[in-house]
């Protein structure tokens, strides 16, 4: 059986740590490191050369950081999807991150093994971490000082909503699984992806991770957990 190797992109100012995750990912027989970069200035000619599968990027470089190159390319059609190197699990360059497209983080720390599994789930098209620990992540770094603004925006974003469009958009923000969302709203499966789908679409969002923070911003985690 033969598959195509995940084509991967490292990217990260310290070239030890470039070396390090080159040993670490190098051993899986089914990713190939395309490239490396030093900082988020290389990123955009690196993707259009190297057309990464993932990207790897850390969040704190001198010159582009990492936050500004992942908006950048995730604004992109057709962009890879990236995964967030930080050293803190609780940060809010991390959130930011999430918010502008990235499908998850993982720590510089992190097992091995671990890192090689994120990088095949977000290959495969699923989020490196679950609503459930966005929210933990949020709960930690957003705080309640500034958000009103935030919230208005969350809420006319989500009017766009069908009923029951916004009844899978808090689940999913509770953490629920396509089949949870099932069980609890009387739908099959196949209709809950598929009004996934739809919700992503009419709010121009890239995954899952992005309509957690959504509903969490608009207030809808607060009132379903009432």
């Amino acid at each position: 059986m033969t598959t195509t190797p995940i084509r991967l992109l490292l990217v990260d100012d310290d070239p030890l740590v470039r070396a390090g995750l080159t040993f670490m990912l190098g051993g899986a027989d089914d990713i190939d490191i395309v490239g490396e970069a030093s900082d988020g200035a290389q990123v955009p000619q690196a993707v259009a050369d190297l057309k990464p599968d993932v990207v790897l990027m850390d969040i704190r470089m001198p010159v582009v950081d990492g936050l500004t190159a992942t908006e950048a390319l995730r604004a992109q059609d057709g962009a890879p999807e990236v995964v967030v190197l930080t050293t803190f699990h609780a940060d809010e360059q991390v959130l930011r991150a999430l918010r502008v497209g990235a499908a998850g983080f993982v720590l510089k720390d992190t097992p091995p093994a671990e890192i090689v599994a994120a990088v095949r789930r977000v290959a495969a098209g699923d989020p490196v971490l679950s609503p459930a620990v966005t929210q933990q992540l949020i709960t930690h770094v957003a705080g309640t000082g500034g958000t009103e603004d935030r919230k208005g925006r969350a809420q006319t974003r989500l009017d766009l909503l069908a009923a029951r469009e916004r009844e899978v958009a808090v689940a999913v923000g509770r953490g629920c699984s396509n089949a949870e969302i099932a069980a609890e709203l009387y739908m099959s499966v196949p209709t809950v992806k598929t009004h996934v789908s739809r919700i992503l679409a009419k709010l121009d969002l890239n995954n899952r991770v992005q309509i957690a923070l959504l509903a969490h911003d608009a207030g809808l985690l607060d009132s379903a957990e009432d």
